[in-house]
């Protein structure tokens, strides 16, 4: 006889027909049980040959069976009541199940089995679906302990799960919120007040290579018994962002030179002044137009006019202060904004010498030394106008009177320099 295991109740089958059978397919691989044997005089009966594959004892007489198989519980599906008696008379009328009996509990066994087959369908769906979901999830409990991570999040943070599982999420984090997370986790678990849950958020996340990347993020709450979890949705955006930064760059920055363009210009320009107009303050508009560009251009061609234009950029830039805009306005011309200058009555006539002096020095180009100049117009708010067309309208005029009266120097806006 196959001795039944300390954790399985040994279970003895009586008939090998079809209800035989269905309750060898049943039981066979439930742990809780363990079938010691079958019986059926009928050595063609079904049953009997999947439990010889089976290395199950096979009986031909009940008896025997009964005898060699106690303690156990039979299960009678004979259909013969005398064989129900046969077993009660040897194991004990508690021991034998048959008739109606047997019918229920096989019912009741098979929807246990259907159900838990559908819980573990349901379960190894649900890890499908985490496992190949294109955006990273991850499970954190109410400490910020990391209890579940997929695929994609390791592809989003370039950890494997074995490196962040049971460690806390804020090691995904830059300062200050790594600092921090564990007290938002207690606040909200204290007044369940909640700031980001159910909320998706676009925030800063920090790779196992120490780059930080952008992420969105959606987080819910889960309970699951008696312990509650938080999921994290998690989305890498970094591209987008990049293509994000790169279209604005081309909405506000010159193609060539990298500095701002009209649009950026005349955006800044609208803050300046509203913050000269709120503080009292003084505010210069220079325009130059460079001297001597088109001999470059026919010279060299565009391409060197170009580059051209990209040292000249990078020399303003050194005349100026951090503070202040330099912007291309367009062709060779260019405008700057000199914040707050209320303090120095000086600093707008000492950064145009900056920028006249910078131009100054030869520029190098396919080993040919060119000098150029510029010609430079200059309007004060508010001594001049309080609105941005008066003012960009008179640093031009003044530019050109600049230009008019010999090149390579600057002049401050006059009203006499208006045509008549």
């Amino acid at each position: 006889m196959t001795q039944a295991s300390s954790a399985a109740h040994p279970v003895l089958i009586l008939g090998g027909g079809r209800g035989g059978a269905a309750f060898l397919e049943l039981l066979r691989d439930e742990a809780l049980v363990q079938i010691i044997g079958i019986s059926d005089p009928d050595p063609a009966a079904p049953a009997l040959a999947t439990a010889k594959a089976l290395n199950i004892p096979v009986y031909s007489n009940a008896e025997v069976a009964l005898r060699a198989c106690r303690p156990c519980t039979a299960f009678n599906v004979t259909g013969d009541e005398s064989v129900s008696e046969l077993a009660a008379s040897i194991i004990g009328s508690c021991s034998i199940v048959g008739g109606s009996e047997a019918l229920l509990i096989w019912k009741i066994i098979s929807q246990l089995r259907d159900t838990r087959d559908e819980l573990q369908t349901n379960r190894l769906l649900t890890e499908s679906i985490v496992t190949h979901a294109m955006e990273g999830i991850i499970l954190i409990n109410t400490l910020g302990v990391i209890k579940a991570f997929n695929p994609a999040a390791e592809r989003i943070f370039g950890y494997r799960l074995e490196e962040v599982i049971e460690k806390n999420i804020s090691m995904l984090m830059p300062e200050p919120h790594q600092s921090e997370h564990d007290s938002y986790l207690q606040r909200y678990m204290q007044t369940k007040e909640a700031h980001v849950i159910g909320i998706e958020r676009e925030l800063i996340a920090r790779h196992k290579s120490g780059e930080l990347i952008h992420i969105s993020l959606s987080v819910n709450e889960m309970t699951s018994g008696n312990e509650h979890y938080f999921v994290g949705i998690v989305a890498d955006i970094s591209e987008r962002k990049r293509n994000e930064a790169a279209i604005l760059k081309l909405a506000h920055f010159d193609a060539n030179t990298g500095l701002p363009n009209r649009t950026l210009f005349f955006d800044r320009f609208t803050h300046a002044l509203a913050q000269a107009k709120r503080y009292d303050q003084q505010v210069a508009i220079l325009f130059l137009d460079l001297d001597g560009f088109k001999t470059v251009n026919d010279t060299l061609g565009h391409v060197a006019g170009d580059t051209l234009l990209q040292e000249v950029a990078a020399r303003l830039l050194k005349a100026i202060r951090e503070v202040d805009t330099v912007a291309r306005f367009g062709g060779d011309e260019f405008a700057f904004i000199l914040y707050d200058v209320t303090t120095d009555q000086h600093m707008t006539q000492v950064v145009a010498n900056r920028i006249l002096a910078g131009l100054a020095t030869p520029f190098i180009i396919d080993d040919i030394p060119f000098h150029i100049g510029g010609s430079i117009g200059i309007s004060l708010f508010p001594e001049n106008a309080t609105d941005m067309d008066a003012l960009i309208h008179q640093a031009d005029t003044a530019m050109y009177a600049a230009k008019n009266s010999g090149k390579n120097r600057y002049l401050f806006y006059k009203p006499d320099m208006e045509p008549e």
